[in-house]
């Protein structure tokens, strides 16, 4: 018996069961759809890529290849709108909310996966209901909320990077709160319990070892808090004014303000939108491996 399960071992490694497990579609037909997706992709960032290096005129005609390269567009950009200062305040605006977010995201995590207390379920539960609730619909609350209290105190909130700060905060964190409360749940608990046998406060875990075994659920959270305060327009648009404008309103500005110009320009349009997704793709490249092990932690008990 024995003999015959070494042999039917041998005859199917591991690695192609667990190959032929996930692997839910033939080959050729994967290979297929991968080529079909990754051209629906690519085209329009080609295109805008052409576009960038392309004359407003043949843009304009329609034209897909240049038909003369230039960078002036590149140089025009930072001219024809104010798109320097609103990428600075976005990286600034966006960049903060990231940090703080994911370190207020796994310190409430810890404490609602570790420890027992009453409204804890409800807690959570609460974290999943405000996912669902539009930000449209919040929109008005939030701006009456912030000029009543300006008006109250004397201190204005409406037109500064720290209200849009606090305003994305708002938003991004219980989502990143989920996060880590999926991620921590995976984190074995015997660590934390012989720290505790020797005599380490809650906090000295939290920094110790929670914080530096749970850098890609950090990650997550936090890259998700950034391209919140990185892609919003609609809170952006009503909450700042030129001097604290990001580089999403700027953009708009551009394309709202070369509607009624006999030539828009659309080459400096492109240019600056690709501009503007630089920083989200080195902040994808830099921290990828932390992004694969955030995302899939969790999934499987």
């Amino acid at each position: 018996m024995s003999a015959v399960t070494a042999s039917r071992t041998k005859r199917t490694p591991a690695g192609s069961r667990s190959a032929d497990v996930t692997r839910l579609l033939p080959k050729p037909l994967l290979v297929v759809i991968l080529v079909v997706l990754m051209v629906f992709v690519l085209v329009p960032v080609v295109y805008i890529l052409f576009a960038s290096v392309n004359s407003d005129i043949a843009v304009a005609n329609g034209a897909f290849l240049p038909t003369e390269f230039t960078l002036a567009n590149y140089s025009k950009i930072w001219t024809t709108v104010a798109l320097g200062r609103g990428l600075a305040n976005s990286v600034v605006v966006a960049g903060s909310v990231a940090v703080v977010c994911a370190f207020l995201a796994v310190a409430t995590a810890y404490v609602l996966v570790r420890f027992q207390f009453r409204g804890r379920l409800t807690f959570l539960r609460a974290l999943l209901a405000l996912q669902s609730i539009p930000g449209t619909l919040l929109l008005l609350p939030v701006f009456v909320l912030f000029s009543s209290a300006a008006s109250y105190t004397g201190v204005q909130i409406i037109g500064t990077r720290w209200g849009l700060f606090i305003t994305y905060l708002t938003f991004a964190l219980p989502f990143s709160t989920w996060v880590m409360v999926t991620y921590l749940r995976g984190l074995p608990r015997e660590l934390e319990e012989a720290a505790r046998i020797d005599g380490a406060s809650s906090w000295r875990i939290l920094t110790r070892i929670v914080v530096p075994l749970s850098w890609p659920g950090i990650v997550v959270s936090g890259i998700f808090a950034f391209l919140l305060g990185w892609n919003d327009v609609l809170f952006s648009s009503i909450m700042t004014n030129p001097e604290s404008r990001t580089a999403a309103v700027a953009l708009q500005v551009f394309g709202a303000t070369q509607e009624g110009g006999a030539l828009p320009v659309y080459g400096q349009m492109m240019a600056a939108a690709l501009v503007c997704a630089v920083p989200v793709v080195v902040l994808y490249l830099i921290f990828q491996r932390y992004l694969v092990g955030g995302l899939t932690a969790g999934g499987v008990k």
